[in-house]
């Protein structure tokens, strides 16, 4: 076969580690079993984690504030761990075998978590619907079971959507189109799970068990594995390039090291390999860029860069290697600016399912009542309803007037999202405000649910779901397009990181907030119950947040670097 056939460029190759032939493999005839994982995998994590807070409340007998720290804290985590994920897919293990190792971590938490609620000595004994006692034993398995999801989860998050996107080749003008197609439609296969976890899972947790309840998601994350293994045959691999930390620190000692030495004026001599490809496995060459010019000092060759015949690393680094390094700083301001989007975005979980708590669940005037978690299938139907919107309206209007590709560039996109999150928190303010309202005019203080339906919550979560669409799916191909190509896994996890951050600010706000406003006895923002609370406060809070934080990414894209790859198509 012709060295033609085989789609190499950027290192790819099939499960076996032969190279990939571009022909049989990839693009959208892989696409449909990631997918697939992905809405499967999403639908087992919405589906224990949307109602998680009131888990918590209710079974394990906590209180409103400590059940809502607790769950930020875990979502946190769930976005941390795939920071240990991406180290070892990018370094060792590549992407397809980060995603089976971990999934298998995750069937095993899963279960154990659907046993926490089932079996008979693990399961909390309840006297009443809201009145548990579980033992620290109790607490403890079901804290474990929920710590091996986020473990596994770890492994999967940073890797998935990259996997799809590497199924795309950057060379190839008619696939580096459908990649970008490819993020809105994986984000959209997201949201067809939440949606099924939202509505259906939610309403059998409250209204079945908890044990189904569990174990329902635990059973779809079989499927998902099943899902993924399904397409070996059709993927295209990229090969770990190696430590990616490593390579990193490289940049900086080199460069400090030769800090008296001066740049040639004249790039082309800063050191780089004579081969066509890197000497980074998995790793285009990367064209120079001017700005962060300090770490080109690492590229500088000097006498004393070569040892025994061979170059030193830690003294003489390739142009792709420091572009790396620049790639990295650039999106981290990028990155801090996800931090108060994705507190508002954790709002979903936390205080808008207590707020629902408080409000007319029943839907009209039957007796079916909605569970408060479930209100975020309007936050699913708005990212369902809105991607194809923006991918084949959006999209193709604004291609007109910007003659950008992708209509918006992906800062553009994000920028939006982050300016319609301001809304979602002030309406969920004002909503909030007239709520109280009510308790203080006719005396609901005391009323476990007021008149007032849960559905004037639609708005607020609508907006978050539009906001989603143009900020996170913005994320999340921004960071993989300006990743360096050994680095993908480890970036995107980056991007996922603000979610973690996210969670723990919110949680951290709660705590200062709590801390202060219950001094004297009072009983602050977050009472257990809250008709005696304002967390409309704590809603403008982060409304006030989210306008400094929208500022602050206006002047941080305006001077952003674009990275470009030799040999891709701008």
């Amino acid at each position: 076969m012709a060295e033609s056939d085989f789609y190499t460029k950027d290192g790819t190759v099939d499960h076996k580690g032969n190279p990939a032939n571009i022909k049989k493999t990839g693009t959208w005839k892989a696409c449909p079993f990631i997918i697939g994982n992905e809405c499967c995998e999403r639908l087992a994590y919405y589906g224990m984690s949307s109602n998680l807070v009131r888990y918590f409340k209710h079974r394990l007998n906590q209180h409103a504030s400590v059940a809502t720290r607790n769950n930020q804290n875990w979502s946190g985590t769930c976005y941390i761990t795939p920071l240990i994920g991406a180290f070892l897919a990018d370094a060792y293990l590549g992407r397809y075998w980060t995603i089976a190792l971990f999934s298998i971590i995750y069937v095993f938490g899963m279960t154990l978590l659907a046993m926490s609620a089932t079996v008979h000595g693990i399961k909390p004994r309840c006297y009443t619907e809201d009145n548990c006692d579980p033992t620290v034993t109790q607490s403890a398995v079901f804290f474990v079971a929920l710590y091996l999801v986020a473990l596994g989860t770890g492994g999967i998050k940073p890797c998935v959507s990259s996997y799809g996107a590497d199924q795309f080749d950057d060379t190839d003008e008619t696939e580096k189109k459908h990649k970008s197609s490819f993020f809105n439609w994986f984000y959209f296969s997201i949201n067809i799970g939440a949606l099924i976890a939202s509505s259906v899972l939610v309403w059998v947790q409250d209204n079945v068990s908890w044990g189904w309840g569990f174990g329902i998601p635990a059973i779809a994350m079989a499927i998902a594995v099943v899902f993924f293994f399904s397409g070996t045959r059709l993927y295209r691999n990229q090969k770990p390039g190696g430590s990616p930390l490593t390579r990193l620190c490289q940049v900086v000692v080199a460069s400090f090291r030769k800090c008296r030495v001066a740049i040639p004026a004249d790039k082309s001599l800063l050191y780089e390999t004579t081969d066509a490809e890197s000497n980074i496995k998995g790793s285009r060459k990367v064209e120079h860029t001017e700005d962060l010019s300090f770490f080109d000092k690492a590229a500088v060759e000097t006498e004393s860069d070569e040892k025994k015949g061979t170059v030193n690393s830690w003294r003489l680094c390739t142009v792709t290697q420091v572009e790396e390094l620049k790639a990295v700083i650039r999106l981290l301001p990028i990155w801090a600016t996800g931090i108060i989007f994705a507190a508002v975005y954790s709002q979903m979980s936390n205080l808008f399912v207590l707020q629902g708590e408080r409000m007319n669940t029943h839907v009209g005037n039957s007796t079916f009542k909605i569970p408060p978690a479930s209100l975020s299938i309007f936050d699913t139907l708005s990212v369902i309803f809105w991607v194809p919107i923006y991918d084949r309206i959006i999209v193709p209007v604004t291609r007109k007037f910007t003659g950008h590709k992708n209509g918006l560039t992906q800062l553009q996109r994000m920028g939006i999202g982050l300016f319609i999150s301001i809304f979602a928190m002030v309406v969920a303010a004002i909503l909030e405000l007239e709520r109280l309202r009510e308790v203080r005019r006719h005396n609901y203080y005391e009323v476990k649910e007021m008149p007032m339906t849960i559905f004037w919550q639609v708005p607020q979560y609508f907006l978050i779901g539009c906001a989603e669409v143009f900020t996170l799916i913005g994320q999340l191909e921004f960071f993989y397009e300006q990743a360096p190509d050994a680095m993908r896994s480890f970036c995107s996890a980056l991007q996922l990181t603000t979610i973690a951050l996210g969670n723990y600010l919110s949680s951290l706000l709660v705590t200062i907030v709590t801390a202060i406003t219950t001094r004297n006895d009072k009983l602050g923002w977050i009472p257990d119950n809250l008709n005696y609370g304002h967390i409309h406060y704590f809603f403008l809070l982060l409304a006030v947040l989210s306008v400094l934080n929208l500022g602050a990414f206006l002047l941080i894209a305006k001077w952003y670097t674009y990275k470009k790859a030799v040999g891709t198509l701008r």
